[in-house]
């Protein structure tokens, strides 16, 4: 009943969404026409009460209709239904927006509050007022003209707190003017509004006359989606066993210098304007290695890295991130192979497509596990070892300094515990070498990391694992993605862990997630959900209750923070989340229905630690979601 609901009153809303539209559509098209007719004003009275009368109990609020006494007994001449839809959108505002005290409606002859050069109403000998007076939260000065206008509202948090689609006082406007009259407004913040519809005795004619329909601009604009120049590539030449190059890029300009770059270096290319093609091409074509843009039109590069590294066909494939974003560290973790920062020199990207060259020439991988426990190294190099990857082992510190040193590692396994060094000292000194500060490295350790600890080794390292029940599948899953293994190429009992570690919800199960969202609609969408991923559901409708909710339950794993709400937005909620010490390394993923370039990284600066664009893709949330609870 519940989600019958929900979905019932999610299709309503995009009903009246789309009549609005339609309804200003053909009023701005000149294609609405006017029947008027005689109205007795208590008919008015009667339409008004029995649409509204049962709003203002439901609500606790005052309701008042007055027809003045001295109106002519034989009505007005207009359009009924016309007028009816005016007076209904300016009552259904003033019961929106009034909690308290009461809303009135009068009819009476105007003498004045019209416009004295309105073209209509000083011919006319009669003109009637129609006023809807309320008690509620009343219209800044700044924001008394914006109203009118299509989509406005009074602030970002309107439409939010309160619903509507800022369409109900353009169609209003204009269908008074239609009418032969205008609306006023009198109105003073935090004590009410008076909307007053003037409108001639007897309709004589429009106040603003309409161009002919073929003479005018069209009301509503359908604009082509931009044109993605497509680059020729290689993809008709490429045969089984040829080196293949994607290239994800949006800027047709600098996708030809890349693939000609790729050519240079015995690549055959392909190029992918928008992420879904790159998705497509990767799992058709399997190329031996990627170059990613972040910006792209359809969604953003890092959501193309998560789909290539969640997929056991694609995740062994090399991604090397070029952007205009410094979020090396970021790109580094999740799996990318190296990361470049636009505007790159020629001589740079040369140089990147030959350590890409390098790279994935077939070749055994080299891994290093530093842990003075032999017993422990010994069950690693079993868990690891395949003939793909050489494993080396160190039990010390100053041992893995001088092996690094004389060797080149794929990838390093450490523990924190060593017997002469640290692994925190082992780290700094790695991230202090501007030749291994790109090495991966894997912290796997049985030492319980403090909050300060955690964060310090988080800017190091590029994964950290705990030892406990299932950390061994953690350590094979982390260290084959920073290897680069092909994971159909293991032994299947191998496959067979890294399948059930990816698919099961052990790292969902039993968590209690926080969902910040002002629109009960998602909270309810999104519970239901992860309730059948055995998660434990906590919610909150806006950004106070939800730090509110953090501080009295210590023990929340994640937060799904919308970022549109009213009062207190997303961003600032996170900001205030984040200067609490023990939310620090608290995952956060923001829900944002703005995915436009920037708003990722707006949200990451505001402290979330993902990003992920509405409306939701449930497989892609469960496994970002799986992502940092691994983590």
């Amino acid at each position: 009943m519940e989600f019958a609901r929900t979905i019932h009153g999610a299709g309503t809303d995009l009903l009246n969404l789309i009549s609005d539209i339609l309804d200003l559509s053909k009023i701005e098209s000149g294609t609405v026409t006017i029947e008027a007719e005689e109205l007795p004003f208590a008919s008015i009275r009667d339409a008004v009460d029995r649409n509204f009368r049962h709003v203002a109990e439901s609500r606790n609020l005052g309701f008042v209709t007055n027809i003045d006494a001295d109106l002519p007994r034989s009505g007005l001449i207009t359009d009924s239904k016309r007028l009816l839809q005016i007076l209904k959108n300016l009552l259904s505002n003033a019961f929106k927006f009034t909690s308290q005290g009461h809303v009135s409606f009068s009819v009476f002859g105007a003498q004045s509050g019209w416009s004295a050069d309105h073209p209509v109403l000083r011919r006319s000998p009669h003109v009637i007022a129609f006023e809807v007076s309320d008690t509620g939260v009343g219209i800044s000065p700044e924001k008394q003209r914006i109203i009118f206008e299509a989509f406005q509202q009074a602030d970002a948090g309107t439409s939010r707190k309160f619903g509507g689609t800022g369409l109900g006082l353009a169609i209003s406007r204009e269908l008074a003017n239609l009418l032969g009259g205008e609306i006023r407004l009198v109105s003073t913040p935090g004590q009410g509004s008076t909307f007053t519809l003037y409108l001639p005795h007897t309709y004589s004619g429009a106040a603003v006359a309409k161009t002919a329909p073929e003479q005018q601009e069209p009301a509503v604009k359908v604009l082509p989606l931009p044109r993605v120049e497509q680059v020729p590539d290689d993809r008709h030449n490429i045969r089984p066993g040829d080196p293949v190059l994607l290239i994800v890029e949006d800027d047709p300009h600098y996708a030809r210098v890349l693939l000609g770059l790729a050519r240079d270096k015995g690549f055959k290319g392909l190029v992918a304007m928008r992420g879904s093609h790159a998705l497509s091409l990767a799992r058709e074509f399997n190329p031996t290695a990627v170059s990613l843009d972040i910006f792209l039109p359809d969604m953003l590069g890092w959501t193309v890295l998560n789909h290539l590294k969640q997929d056991p066909a694609t995740r062994h494939i090399p991604v090397q991130i070029i952007t205009m974003e410094e979020e090396r560290q970021h790109g580094l973790e999740r799996g990318a192979f190296s990361y470049l920062v636009k505007p790159v020199t020629t001589e740079g990207l040369e140089a990147a497509f030959t350590r890409i060259q390098e790279y994935t020439r077939p070749r055994v991988k080299q891994l290093l596990i530093v842990d003075d426990d032999e017993r422990e190294r010994n069950s690693m190099v079993e868990l690891l070892g395949h003939k793909d990857v050489e494993i080396t082992s160190a039990g010390s510190g100053a041992e893995a300094w001088e092996l690094i040193h004389d060797r080149a590692f794929d990838c390093v396994v450490l523990d924190l515990r060593l017997p002469d060094i640290s692994g925190f000292e082992l780290l700094e000194k790695i991230q202090d070498d501007p030749l291994l500060c790109d090495l991966p490295i894997v912290v796997f350790t049985g030492k319980e990391l403090s909050a300060d600890e955690e964060i310090y080794v988080r800017k190091m390292a590029k994964s950290i694992i705990i030892k406990g029940v299932q950390s061994p599948e953690r350590l094979l899953d982390e260290t084959a993605l920073f290897l680069h293994r092909t994971v159909t190429d293991l032994p299947v009992e191998k496959q067979r862990m890294l399948e059930l570690l990816h698919q099961t919800d052990e790292a969902l199960a039993g968590r209690k997630v926080l969902v910040v969202d002002d629109d009960v609609r998602n909270i309810f969408a999104l519970t239901g959900l992860l309730e059948r991923h055995s998660m434990q559901v906590l919610s909150a409708s806006n950004g106070r209750e939800a730090i509110r909710t953090l501080e009295q339950t210590p023990d929340v794993s994640i937060v799904l923070m919308d970022i549109m709400m009213p009062e207190m937005d997303g961003y600032e909620t996170m900001r205030v989340i984040r200067e609490n010490p023990h939310h620090r390394i608290l995952p956060m993923i923001a829900l944002t229905a703005k995915a436009m370039k920037g708003d990722r990284e707006k949200c990451l600066d505001a402290g979330a630690s993902d990003y992920i664009a509405k409306p939701v893709n449930t497989e892609q949330l469960l496994s970002l979601m799986r992502v940092w609870l691994h983590r």
